[in-house]
């Protein structure tokens, strides 16, 4: 696993019944103890300048696939830091073979901290607060599909 939050590893277009349907992208926690899925809050995914929405966006994690709101209810599945999670984005056509530049922020709370709190958290909203007590990750790198 890459230091890196968005790993070089595993981006690629999608192909399904000899279509190209998305890309996908793999990604590392940046939070060494672990969240539960409905501890995290998906960001917007840009790429080259066009953005893609958590409605656009599969999570992929021990082998089952999780919408943004299937994640905020699930309690259960915890994404251990030793684990990558893939993004697969939908994207008809997916992206040509070249660089491409990314930028993804998502944030994740902590679970001892008061749920009041957690409801404030949005990183899509220009007003979203920064507080040290939650995980707030603006991730970016240039990766290249061939």
């Amino acid at each position: 696993m890459e230091r890196e939050v968005i790993q070089s590893v595993g981006f690629r277009n999608i192909v399904e019944n000899g279509e190209v349907i998305g890309f996908q992208l793999k990604l590392r926690l940046p939070y060494y103890r672990g969240v539960f899925l409905s501890q995290l809050r998906p960001g917007t995914l840009t790429v080259d300048g066009e953005n893609f929405t958590k409605e656009q966006i599969t999570w992929c994690l021990q082998g089952e696939e999780y919408t943004a709101e299937e994640m905020a209810e699930d309690f259960k599945t915890h994404w251990n830091p030793t684990e990558t999670a893939v993004l697969k984005v939908k994207k008809p056509g997916g992206l040509t073979q070249g660089y491409h530049d990314l930028k993804y922020g998502f944030c994740f709370t902590s679970s001892y901290m008061p749920p009041v709190m957690q409801a404030a958290l949005d990183p899509d909203k220009e007003s979203f607060v920064f507080m040290p007590e939650f995980g707030h990750h603006v991730n970016e790198r240039r990766l290249i599909i061939v």
